[in-house]
């Protein structure tokens, strides 16, 4: 079974070729370069770079697969949750490429697609088995929730974000210094770079509650500010500013996700989503659930981000559990329910 996946929920136009469970090529274009100058993904701009460069990528998975569209049998495509223009775009495509092939269609969820890829080896491909029940966090841009999974289709939302997300914490926190975008890895570097004196003590919210699964980090966000407008404004100033909120924020996570596996009593955690390529929240979560005894289950790091591999395996695995969808197939911007 040949599987077409199609990824274009956010800033990153995707296409992969999956054959039997095995990634045969994986291709990503993004317009990051395009938000750079914005500070942040800008919708119209985002779904215009989809619809110029799909065809393209497509056309590139197939090339790097030795596979041509004719043996395609299914089409895989993110639903949602996502950008509204850039999820039409995807959705459309995946539709006239089924009409046209006569070939079926199937909608992912983009985030239980990120849980998934909690189980893909650097190839992409699913070789890691899959034991349910298991607690699956996404960290990302625009997503921080935890999820009681119970199996493939059956997801519990136990707590997420009640503002801002991880990801687009980082981002903001990296304008306010002007930094640049995207700024997840240029405030984990410039946290690398802190000499390790008079960390600030920026807020922990919603740590009190030891029931509470939900985050929110625009009161880190606001902190930082305050922080910024008063203080020297040195490249030192800088370093500790972003480590002291890479701190707050990690011990947050980290803090959350244990709790929600001890209450469920689950003794399996699986973390996706871009935010987990930073290499401190990686070795936290790491030594934490080593402590513990929790089997972690964290992507490799070329599987954080936006990619058709999880979308495309995702759908060939619900395809073979029976599930069918139609050319009626509608994008679900803010469907947050897996």
């Amino acid at each position: 079974m040949i599987t077409l996946g199609i990824e274009t929920s956010c800033d990153e136009t995707a296409a992969s070729i999956v054959e039997n469970g095995n990634v045969l090529s994986n291709e990503i274009s993004s317009s990051v370069h395009l938000h750079a100058e914005y500070g942040g993904v800008v919708p119209e701009i985002a779904s215009r770079f989809h619809t110029e460069y799909i065809y393209s990528v497509l056309e590139k998975a197939l090339q790097d697969a030795g596979k041509t569209l004719e043996e395609v049998n299914l089409v895989s495509v993110t639903k949602g949750p996502g950008l509204p223009g850039s999820l039409l775009v995807g959705v459309a495509f995946a539709k006239a490429i089924s009409l046209a092939r006569n070939i079926p269609i199937i909608g992912v969820n983009h985030l239980s697609a990120h849980v998934l890829s909690c189980f893909l080896d650097k190839k992409g491909a699913l070789n890691r088995e899959i034991k349910f029940p298991f607690i699956g966090v996404v960290i990302s841009g625009g997503h921080t929730s935890i999820y009681l999974c119970r199996d493939i289709e059956n997801f519990e939302c136990i707590g997420r974000t009640k503002d801002d997300a991880v990801g687009e914490a980082f981002d903001k926190v990296a304008k306010i210094m002007d930094l640049g975008y995207p700024g997840g890895p240029v405030v984990e570097k410039r946290a690398g770079e802190f000499n390790g004196k008079d960390e600030i003590s920026f807020p922990r919210a919603l740590l009190e509650d030891k029931e509470d699964l939900d985050f929110s980090f625009s009161g880190i966000k606001t902190a930082v500010l305050y922080y910024w407008q008063k203080c020297s404004k040195t490249e030192d100033e800088k370093n500790k500013i972003c480590y002291s909120f890479q701190e707050a924020v990690t011990d947050v996570i980290v803090k959350k996700v244990i709790r929600a596996v001890r209450q469920n009593n689950i003794g399996i955690l699986a973390v996706g989503g871009g935010v987990v390529n930073n290499h401190w929240l990686r070795t936290r979560l790491g030594e934490e659930c080593q402590k513990l005894g929790i089997e972690l289950k964290i992507p490799e790091k070329n599987n954080c981000t936006d990619n058709a591999a999880m979308i495309a395996v995702l759908g060939e695995i619900l395809y073979k559990s029976g599930k069918r969808d139609d050319l009626y197939l509608s994008a679900e911007p803010t469907n947050n329910r897996l």
